[in-house]
């Protein structure tokens, strides 16, 4: 859960109180794109807190088209906002023509909505360069009494983005991914721990560290969650953190 400053809370319940009737009338009017727009950018700015005039940019150049709107905090761009129509159910087009805008322009996030329908994406860059869908939901169905539903939204309000609170949550979704616990489960310190626990189980099994890693790839692990370039990256990760853990033990055990 989000640590929400109570006067944003404040802001984003009553924001949800004022417009979640305004999206529930233009998805049933059918309103067109440019009033949906209208609509993104003072939400943007009443419910997100952004500034309408020096924050809030609209018809951003991306190469030789341009996205519906920017956001723009001290002089860099955080994030792209493309809108479609509120009558509009957003498909694989649409997800392919935003995440195109942050791919070209180099910007790591992209929400994608219709008013109602909200979807926050990662842009990877590597190579290919790829994108994640981070989380959705619907806006007129958030409840301002439930916290994970603030959560949605604070995490791309302009106080958060100082805490980088969006960049952890994703952070966090790796974390709890099932290719990161795929690979944490035949790391060096787990898999030993499996063995050492199976040798207690029957004292006169006979099995190696390696045995036990080729026994979890072939019969017990998905191969989706042992190949692929997902599986590269919490490879990385865990790496990573294994070391940075090694380190911190040494520095404990120094200066005790």
């Amino acid at each position: 859960m989000a640590n929400i400053p109570s006067k944003v809370q404040a802001r984003l319940v009553s924001g949800l109180k004022k417009f979640q009737p305004i999206v529930i009338s233009a998805k049933a009017k059918d309103i067109n794109e440019s009033d949906t727009v209208v609509i993104i950018t003072d939400m943007l700015s009443e419910l997100f807190g952004y500034d309408k005039y020096s924050e809030i940019t609209s018809e951003k150049a991306v190469k030789k088209t341009y996205c519906d709107l920017a956001i723009k905090v001290n002089e860099k761009i955080k994030f792209f906002i493309e809108v479609k129509a509120a009558g509009l159910d957003l498909k694989a087009d649409h997800i392919r023509q935003a995440v195109d805008y942050g791919s070209n322009a180099g910007v790591d996030w992209v929400i994608l909505t219709n008013s109602y329908c909200w979807k926050v994406f990662k842009i990877i860059f590597g190579k290919p360069v790829g994108h994640e869908l981070i989380y959705e939901f619907d806006f007129s169905q958030l409840n301002s009494k439930k916290d994970t539903d603030l959560d949605q939204l604070f995490y791309f309000c302009k106080e958060s983005l100082a805490k980088a609170n969006l960049e952890n949550y994703y952070i966090q979704k790796q974390t709890f991914s099932k290719f990161f616990v795929g690979q944490l489960i035949i790391s060096e310190p787990i898999v030993d721990a499996i063995r050492k626990t199976l040798k207690k189980l029957s004292p006169d099994i006979k099995v190696s560290n390696q045995e036990v890693i080729e026994l979890i790839q072939k019969e017990v692990l998905k191969r989706e969650v042992i190949e692929g370039e997902k599986v590269e990256e919490a490879k990385k990760r865990i790496a990573k953190a294994f070391k940075s853990l090694a380190k911190d033990s040494t520095t404990k055990n120094i200066n005790p």
